[in-house]
């Protein structure tokens, strides 16, 4: 029975009619079909305690979370208590933003079976939609904007050295936010890339303690024209530029990589961190689903179910499971 937040009003009624939620099935002693519940906007929850992880019939959940550590792909692999730990943690996160979450679980079903290109654009079609919800008003209300003291500040370096085009954030005192200056700059850089007639090697890094915090926060929901905001997000996407570029461009990261900070690199052809780097999807609890092409390049790399644990949980994955599980290539050892 999909779990309900209680609100009021028209989503209190759509909740109550089980149209939103989460639904959990257990799934450690039966065959399959599980039969989770069929309605597109609740959130479907496997769970396995006992035995071996199946390993068929998995494919109408959006998440999969076992008590076993070593819980083969595509299951989150916990301990008992973690298990425990990641229920309560997503119950809470849909219960508080049960739209932005039936829409990543439906935007994650549907981003494998699409095109990149696809993908993108159907990820900021519905981000776009979020930006006018009743969940994003009233984080936006009780986060109010913030203007940074840093606006004339270049955002982006480009450099060519040793053979190489080197790409670096340049906003250290804000730990490399992606505010729309550093989204335009970062995509002149890989425009630039792309046109190299020399096609060189492409090294994608960033300033100071941490890669990027993600999205300035303090931009998010300022567009006027939620139309116009999709149409500027799609065309310049540089996670669609990174995506292009391929095998030539390899992510450096290190420190904290949030939202943007690891949706843009995920779309590079190698991906490398050094110790200590992490890696997460805060935006659920802005009521928001990823949206500078994490939908798109994560589920690519990991799978969806995983990706939608990510999404929707919000919880931070550290530089050993991102390697096992193929977030990153390899680790950074260099200076």
């Amino acid at each position: 029975m999909p779990a309900t937040s209680g609100s009021g009003g028209l989503l209190g009624d759509i909740e109550s009619a089980g149209g939103l939620g989460l639904a959990i099935v257990a799934v450690d002693e039966e065959n399959p079909p599980w039969n989770p519940p069929r309605e597109p906007g609740v959130v479907r929850l496997a769970t396995h305690r006992l035995g071996a992880a199946p390993t068929r019939g998995l494919e109408d959940f959006d998440i999969l979370l076992s008590a076993d550590p070593c819980a083969p792909a595509p299951w989150v692999g916990l301990s008992s208590d973690g298990l425990d730990d990641a229920i309560a943690q997503i119950r809470s996160v849909v219960d508080r933003q049960p739209v932005a979450a039936a829409v990543a679980a439906q935007v994650h079903r549907m981003t494998l079976k699409l095109t990149f290109e696809e993908a993108i654009s159907l990820e900021s079609l519905s981000y776009s939609m979020l930006l006018r919800s009743e969940g994003f008003r009233a984080w936006r209300g009780a986060n109010p904007a913030r203007r940074r003291a840093d606006e004339d500040q270049p955002r982006v370096r480009l450099t060519r050295e040793a053979g190489a085009l080197l790409i670096g954030l340049t906003r250290p005192g804000a730990r490399n936010a992606f505010d729309a200056r550093m989204r335009d700059e970062l995509v002149e850089a890989l425009g630039f890339a792309l046109v190299d007639p020399d096609a060189v090697p492409v090294i994608l890094s960033g300033d100071g303690p941490n890669f990027s915090a993600g999205g300035d926060l303090g931009e998010f929901g300022q567009a006027a024209d939620p139309g116009q905001a999709h149409a500027i997000r799609v065309l310049r996407s540089a996670a669609r530029l990174v995506n292009h570029l391929g095998p030539r461009i390899t992510a450096r990261l290190h420190g904290a990589c949030v939202g943007a900070g690891v949706e843009v690199p995920a779309a590079a052809g190698r991906v490398i961190a050094r110790a200590g780097t992490t890696f997460r999807l805060p935006e659920l609890s802005m009521g928001l689903i990823p949206g500078a092409g994490g939908t798109a390049t994560i589920p690519r790399r990991i799978g969806r179910q995983r990706a939608c644990y990510l999404a929707i949980s919000g919880a931070e994955l550290d530089l050993p499971t991102a390697l096992a599980w193929g977030l990153i290539d390899g680790p950074d050892e260099g200076p």
